[in-house]
């Protein structure tokens, strides 16, 4: 097995993983912008936004568990092989999919109305830097920072799509093969 796969299989198993990369992707962020505080500071700030992302995280985790009446470990199970679009055959399994497949897809529906409100948040933002850019007669930065947040926009929507398309499949495919049990 190459050390990638490893590697992501780690990631989208682990809490710990999740938490140690997050944390030296903050400290890198904070390093980036406050390059003038002392690295201390670095840690402390990349230490808490990571205490507070793993306690948001862990909080949803458990609330999507209970919704679907499985352990977390369950829901990640789950949700890799929605992305893989593995069927489950046991009744017991179907079942928690069936539950997590809505309340997944009920989610992104109700997300949806918000969408256009959030890209366009992000699109005021880059413009507004253009033009602060504009004002102080400095481009490189604001162009960089537009081209990253339009990046960010398309890669959202392509996601998103992708994970409606995986979605719509697996509740597809949970339907059809209940109707060939019965």
């Amino acid at each position: 097995m190459r050390a990638v796969d490893v590697l992501k299989r780690r990631l989208e198993r682990s809490l710990a993983a999740q938490s140690l990369l997050a944390f030296v992707l903050a400290m890198g962020i904070t390093a980036l912008f406050r390059r003038d505080q002392h690295p201390v500071v670095w840690v402390v700030q990349a230490a808490f936004y990571t205490a507070l992302s793993v306690g948001v995280l862990s909080w949803q985790r458990r609330r999507v568990a209970r919704s679907v009446g499985t352990d977390p470990a369950g829901v990640t199970d789950l949700g890799i092989r929605i992305r893989r679009r593995d069927v489950p055959r046991d009744p017991e399994e179907r079942a928690a999919m069936r539950r997590l497949v809505a309340e997944s897809l009920g989610r992104m529906e109700r997300g949806r109305r918000w969408l256009p409100y959030y890209l366009g948040l992000l699109g005021l933002i880059a413009a507004g830097l253009l033009v602060l850019g504009a004002v102080r007669g400095s481009w490189v930065f604001p162009a960089v920072f537009a081209a990253g947040v339009a990046s960010f926009g398309c890669w959202i929507l392509w996601m998103r799509r992708r994970s409606l398309e995986r979605l719509r499949f697996m509740r597809d495919a949970l339907g059809r093969e209940d109707e060939r049990v019965s």
